[in-house]
């Protein structure tokens, strides 16, 4: 393998929401960036899994699809001359007084200034379906990233978190029925979102229950769900979405000396890490009173940026005034 060596002041690791604004607010500030990223496409798990899902936290915006808030970021990074490494997995980090140099699986050696890790909950796989996970690419699923695949279908969907119960809502308007199945009565859902499920006449929420069997041959034609007690209820389904919530690691990430809690890296107030060239923004970056939104990575970021660009150049102020009097 060939190694390719470049070098910019600021490499991003990861090309989710936070890692994009990343990049468009170094440009803002003058500095070249470079973002790292294992996926193939830019957008980090939205795009890997929820594109069609409508989000309602990012400020400015009612609602947008995950994939335009991907792409209005994507042309926002662009404005600049941001480098991108795709299809690419950070296996190595090494810190130098004056630099970090960042290894590629692609053989890049990627020099610079300091590094910003912005990626997401790191490595993740969904939790397997207990029952009937031999039905999947045959009914059963983990993600829905196009909903018109969906189209017609009876659908059942296992899980009592915001994924599973944002998906049931996705697809009360595409599938032919929904059906929301939870082995307690209590969701970890957002109340908001709880509170929409059980008030639409087009999902049905079936709790405490269970899958007990999934049957169809060669593809998924019904589920039957149970209670405790053994009450059983047959259903229709030609998919099956389980969102079950996901094992997630760091990966390479772990050896890399940083200080974690609970697969997160600390971080202080200016999102720097105990690394003196290594800063996190976004899901994986963690500090007292955290609160995870979309919006508040993208504050992250900057403030990342910010306290980079002084690093970098004591001369340059961590509070560079608004875009808008630029």
């Amino acid at each position: 393998m060939t190694t390719k060596r470049t070098s910019f002041d600021i490499v991003v690791i990861g090309a989710g929401p936070s890692g994009l604004y990343a990049a468009y607010y170094a440009g803002f500030r003058g500095l070249s960036v470079a973002i790292v990223d294992a996926l193939p496409e830019v957008g980090g798990q939205i795009a890997a899994m929820y594109p069609e899902k409508l989000i309602y936290d990012v400020a400015g915006f009612p609602a947008i699809r995950g994939q335009e808030l991907v792409d209005r970021l994507f042309e926002q990074a662009s404005r600049w001359d941001t480098t991108f490494f795709l299809g690419a997995s950070a296996t190595g980090l090494a810190e130098h007084p004056d630099r970090v140099e960042v290894t590629t699986d692609q053989g890049d050696v990627i020099t610079a200034g300091a590094v910003i890790i912005s990626g997401g909950i790191g490595n993740f796989v969904p939790r397997e379906l207990p029952t009937g996970s031999d039905y999947l690419d045959r009914g059963l699923r983990y993600f829905v990233p196009r909903l018109a695949e969906l189209a017609g279908h009876d659908v059942v969907v296992v899980g009592g978190g915001d994924s599973a119960l944002d998906w049931a809502l996705s697809l009360e308007h595409v599938a032919k029925s929904v059906t929301v199945v939870h082995r307690r009565p209590q969701f970890r859902a957002h109340e908001r979102t709880v509170e929409q499920v059980l008030a639409s006449e087009k999902i049905s929420v079936m709790t405490p229950y269970e899958i007990a069997k999934v049957s169809g041959d060669p593809v998924l034609e019904e589920v039957v769900i149970s209670t405790k007690d053994g009450d059983d209820v047959h259903l229709p389904a030609q998919s099956l979405v389980a969102a079950l919530g996901f094992i997630a690691d760091l990966g390479p990430i772990e050896g890399w000396g940083l200080e974690l809690r609970k697969r997160h890296i600390l971080v202080d107030r200016t999102m720097r890490t105990n690394l003196e060239r290594v800063y996190a923004a976004g899901d994986i970056a963690d500090f007292d009173g955290k609160v995870k939104l979309i919006s508040i990575g993208f504050g992250e970021a900057a403030q990342a940026v910010n306290h980079i660009a002084h690093l970098l150049d004591p001369s340059t102020s961590t509070t560079p005034g608004h875009s808008s009097d630029a």
